[in-house]
């Protein structure tokens, strides 16, 4: 299993076997880290990962969504141009899209990965995919490497800075109670005891054919 080293100023991670939660977090972690050593949404994302596999789906992931956060701060700004916002605003709908479309391509690496599973009379589905769930596990790492920043924020208030150290303290829980949910889950698919299906999601409003505002415009 993982064990975390204890939060001490910096934030790594020691490994004596890893898990499929320890590789998530150790890539979430390496990419929001790549990310930040330029800080720019518009940077390109250089992948150390072979394509089609899943740690190059794993490093994508978290770049989309370290993007998509920066975006979002940025669209934020009450003095931005509409004209740009809107550019932004567009921008981050398609990130969205692509967020689901690579959730539910990590979906489709369990499935066949469990796909000679049988499961057994008892077995359960369970309310959320795999995929869905490392989905948090990736915006988690980006909470706590921002959360992190506040607590070394020079300018800030004592106050604000015992406050953000207090919720690095939760999310750092969080993310060892979701890495062990996750891996128990794994386990149970495995074994038989859980079985899992993916519904798509089935996204309405970027498809012309069902967005009545775009198929009305023909």
């Amino acid at each position: 299993m993982c064990k975390f080293v204890p939060y001490s100023g910096n934030i790594n991670f020691t490994y004596i076997s890893m898990t499929f939660s320890e590789k998530s977090n150790h890539i979430f972690w390496n990419a929001t880290q790549d990310y930040h050593k330029r800080d720019d949404v518009d940077a390109p994302m250089v992948n150390p990962y072979p394509e089609k596999t899943i740690e190059y789906d794993l490093y994508l992931k978290n770049w989309i969504d370290a993007v998509q956060w920066h975006l979002e701060d940025i669209v934020r700004d009450p003095e931005i141009d509409p004209v740009k916002a809107l550019a932004i605003k567009r921008r981050i709908d398609k990130s969205n899209q692509d967020r689901t479309d690579l959730v539910e391509r990590i979906d489709s690496y369990f499935l066949q990965q469990y796909a000679d599973v049988k499961p057994l009379p008892d077995a359960v589905i369970n309310t959320e995919s795999p995929a869905w769930a490392i989905d948090r596990l990736s915006i988690l790492a980006l909470k706590i490497y921002h959360m992190q920043q506040e607590v070394e924020r020079k300018e800030a208030s004592p106050e604000h800075i015992e406050r953000c150290r207090a919720k690095l303290q939760v999310l750092l829980e969080q993310r060892v109670d979701l890495s062990s949910a996750i891996d128990q889950l794994l386990s149970d698919i495995e074994q038989g005891r859980r079985y899992m299906k993916v519904y798509r999601q089935m996204k309405m409003y970027n498809d012309p054919s069902l967005n009545p505002v775009l198929y009305n415009q023909k």
